[in-house]
């Protein structure tokens, strides 16, 4: 398989044109014939033009690449080795989504031949694409795993907005059905992949490894987002303590903050959700995700205590959120908790403007009920800085003392200003 992808006799397709596929096709596509397929027609003509719909990549990122842009079956039937990046998203209630992932794996059944190969990449918990999405290749396919095809499991580990952690530079992990998969699989991504591959012992290995990679951080931020709270009822900066302590060798640097995003918000959830189908009630984990999907409502009960201290009148109370988007210099505004801080303000009546550099109006109109203001005005009771984006480095006391009434505060989430604000009050996690 290996030598035929990179002899160019066979082709290699991404299905999934995302933010974890369209890098990893693209990526392939320097080296290799690559088919890259998307459900979303509008999304396909964009690319074939060298746009990227999720705004990471600029139009030289397409250049020199042997790859067709398709929503067509029959041109994705061509391919051989076929690599799945949709994604795996969770309900209203935390249940894990799988319709992507399944809804790829019969788009495979169908175009799926002998002696192809199929590696999942979205993230789901361990045994799911043993359990769940190969069983439906089989069944549309009428093949079957480990005899007529070869199956795979190789986790994304793509971090929108980074620059200096690409796909090239980040060890993947790869896993095979079997030995001969293993190492096929290992050797075609050791052809884009200049870090090196590790070569898990299953399938079930690999997929164990990206869950605890993202509730790892996720537990960690909880901790600190508890902290914060403790701290702020003694009086204490966090992130003077978390500097202090941050002197010590072994001392791991996390900050507090809103936890949204495609991963670490949601990710832990089809861990518990597996280890609750098997019989055990995860404690630990979920109690890191309840202490981080509650961190919007203890933002918005802290400005609104500092609004009834100092004006006393929440109704006719107007604060403005810097940053809507799930993360610092990114557009993508899924799982954003700044939705959330939104909401618990408009429950207590708090008129809300929400400004942002990078997230789209139209989008957040669609996804979450409100758009982006026009206009910053000049008597905020409070700012809520909930994004640290670039763009707001060069903001300083003048800045807000000029968007503020005297009695304003300036609630610095990520403490991009710590120190630096004089003549308002300050505050952050």
């Amino acid at each position: 398989m290996y030598r035929e992808l990179l002899d160019r006799k066979e082709k290699l397709a991404v299905i999934g044109l995302g933010y974890v596929g369209l890098p990893i096709a693209l990526e392939f596509a320097k080296k290799i014939s690559v088919i890259g397929f998307d459900i979303n027609p509008k999304r396909v003509e964009l690319m074939k033009k060298g746009i990227d719909p999720s705004n990471e990549l600029v139009k030289e990122d397409f250049d020199s690449c042997d790859i067709t842009f398709t929503d067509s079956l029959d041109v994705l039937r061509e391919a051989k080795f076929f690599i799945v990046a949709v994604p795996t998203p969770v309900d209203e209630h935390n249940v894990p989504d799988l319709t992507p992932v399944q809804k790829a794996s019969e788009t495979i059944g169908k175009v799926i031949k002998k002696g192809d190969y199929v590696v999942f990449e979205s993230t789901v918990y361990p045994g799911c694409t043993e359990e769940d999405c190969i069983p439906i290749i089989e069944k549309l396919s009428g093949l079957k795993d480990k005899i007529d095809f070869k199956s795979g499991y190789s986790p994304e580990r793509i971090n929108p907005g980074d620059k200096n952690h690409t796909l090239s530079s980040i060890i993947k992990v790869v896993s095979g059905c079997d030995t001969e998969s293993l190492e096929e699989i290992a050797k075609v991504y050791e052809l884009v992949v200049k870090a090196g591959v590790h070569r898990a012992s299953s399938i079930k290995v690999a997929e164990a490894a990206k869950i605890i990679e993202n509730t790892q951080r996720d537990l960690n931020i909880a901790l600190m987002n508890e902290l914060s709270i403790i701290f702020n009822m003694m009086n204490i900066n966090t992130y003077e303590v978390l500097e202090a302590a941050g002197t010590k060798w072994n001392f791991l640097k996390f900050q507090p903050g809103l936890v949204g995003g495609h991963c670490i918000g949601v990710d832990p959830y089809y861990l518990t959700y597996k280890a609750s189908e098997l019989g055990y009630d995860a404690e630990v984990i979920l109690a890191g995700r309840n202490i981080n999907d509650n961190m919007a409502k203890y933002v918005a009960k802290t400005v609104v205590q500092h609004i009834i201290k100092n004006s006393g009148d929440v109704k006719s109370a107007k604060v403005l959120i810097k940053g809507a988007t799930f993360k610092e210099n990114v557009s993508d505004i899924r799982n954003s908790k700044v939705a959330d801080v939104v909401k618990a303000l408009k429950s207590y009546y708090v008129n809300v403007d929400v400004e942002d550099p990078h997230a789209d109006s139209d989008e957040l109109n669609h996804e979450y009920g409100f758009g982006l203001s026009k206009v910053i005005a000049n008597d905020y009771d409070v700012v809520i800085i909930t994004v640290p984006h670039n763009a707001y480095l060069d903001h300083d006391d003048e800045y807000y003392v000029s968007i503020t009434k005297p009695h304003g505060m300036v609630a610095d989430l990520k403490g991009m200003y710590r120190n630096k604000i004089n003549n308002r009050t300050y505050w952050s996690l």
